[in-house]
């Protein structure tokens, strides 16, 4: 049995950070009912049906006729949770707000994910991860100096900011819940959780041990022992050897003598860069990562999603599954591999009827 077995939890179908959390939710054992748009239209297509909506069951409605509406009321009388990813205010435009949905079921809990959140000035204007990271200061610390700012795909925002703290706010809410006999509204904004996701960044700051300049921090890509490397095949190699012995190993495995290349101060990053860089691009990729196989020096290869599927350690761990490949669920619960289940369909009779027999049991 999985943690959230017993669960019960609608989804309306959206984009992105709602998509994710509803995988994340169901891979934990939540018996998701996810709401699509009647018309078959769907936000990921066939990439979403195989990988982002696996493990829950697909109900096509239509918001806008009253009957669906009831019967998805009649569903939300018996459920935890409720997650969303509209626009502030468009579910109370439908008739299906928290206010409605609550008072058919006060121990729901309403987890709604936006970019700006439901209040402020932006709350009801566009945008996407790289508009709310850019507003956290988050953007702003990556990437090259020289260079504009590079966006982390959509991970920050839309993913760890979003998505992951979405869930981590739902599931506070459904224990207290099931406490209290009274539910929550959850408002999870991508830029809230990007900003306290660079809490770290904001304590060096205040410290002076983190600068407003873009990669000449330890973190950033300015310490030469923490950064990634071209190689001889064009392949890269990520070096992270930030505490002393594993830089003390990191010279050893490139033939440096350790009174020639200090650590500190950060003066000597510049040269130091110049010295590794011109080493690194001597060897391939996988020369590097075999001379350094075994090392305290925190080198490993930079891998592309392909190539990472196969890689012996996530092979052995079972970390990527299923057809097509992608990873499989986490974390894990006493060492158990959770298969990757795929999604099924359900017409919302079908659905109602499921959860009522499970009531009634």
């Amino acid at each position: 049995m999985k943690p959230l077995s017993g669960v019960r939890i609608i989804e309306f179908d959206g984009l992105g950070p709602v998509t994710f959390a509803g995988m994340v939710l169901a891979d934990l054992g939540a018996e998701i009912v996810r709401l699509t748009r009647a018309d078959g239209a769907g936000a990921f297509g066939d990439v979403g049906g195989a990988v982002l909506h696996r493990g829950r069951s697909a109900v096509p409605v239509d918001l806008k006729n009253p009957a669906d509406r009831d019967r998805i009321l009649d569903l939300i009388a018996t459920a935890d949770a409720v997650i969303e990813g509209f626009r502030p205010g468009v579910l109370e435009r439908l008739g299906l707000g928290p206010e409605v949905c609550m008072a058919r079921n006060p121990r729901l809990v309403v987890g709604r994910i936006t970019g700006w959140g439901q209040t402020g000035p932006l709350s009801s204007s566009v945008g996407h991860d790289i508009n709310y990271i850019g507003l956290t200061g988050a953007l702003h610390a990556m990437g090259e100096p020289d260079r504009p700012p590079r966006p982390p795909l959509n991970l920050v925002g839309d993913y760890g900011g979003g998505a992951m703290l979405l869930v981590v706010g739902v599931l506070a809410a459904v224990i207290e819940a099931r406490t209290t006999g009274r539910g929550r509204v959850v408002d999870a904004a991508m830029t809230d959780g990007a900003a306290m996701m660079s809490s770290l960044f904001f304590a060096l700051t205040a410290s002076g041990l983190w600068s407003g300049e873009r990669g000449a921090n330890l973190l950033d890509g300015g310490a030469p022992f923490y950064r990634c490397y071209a190689c001889a095949d064009g392949k890269f190699i990520a070096v992270g050897a930030l505490e002393p012995r594993f830089y003390a190993a990191l010279l050893h495995g490139l033939d440096i003598d350790p009174a020639e290349a200090p650590q500190l101060p950060m003066t000597t990053w510049p040269a130091l860069h110049g010295r590794f860089e011109a080493l690194f691009a001597t060897r391939s990729r996988d020369d590097w990562s075999a001379r350094f196989a075994g090392t305290e020096a925190c080198v490993t290869p930079v891998l592309s999603f392909q190539e990472a599927a196969g890689h012996p350690h996530n092979q052995a761990r079972q970390t990527f599954a299923g057809a097509p490949v992608q990873p499989a669920p986490a974390p894990r619960f006493d060492g158990h591999v959770e298969p990757v289940a795929p999604g099924t369909a359900l017409s919302l009779d079908e659905a109602l009827a499921r959860w009522r027999q499970a009531t009634a049991d």
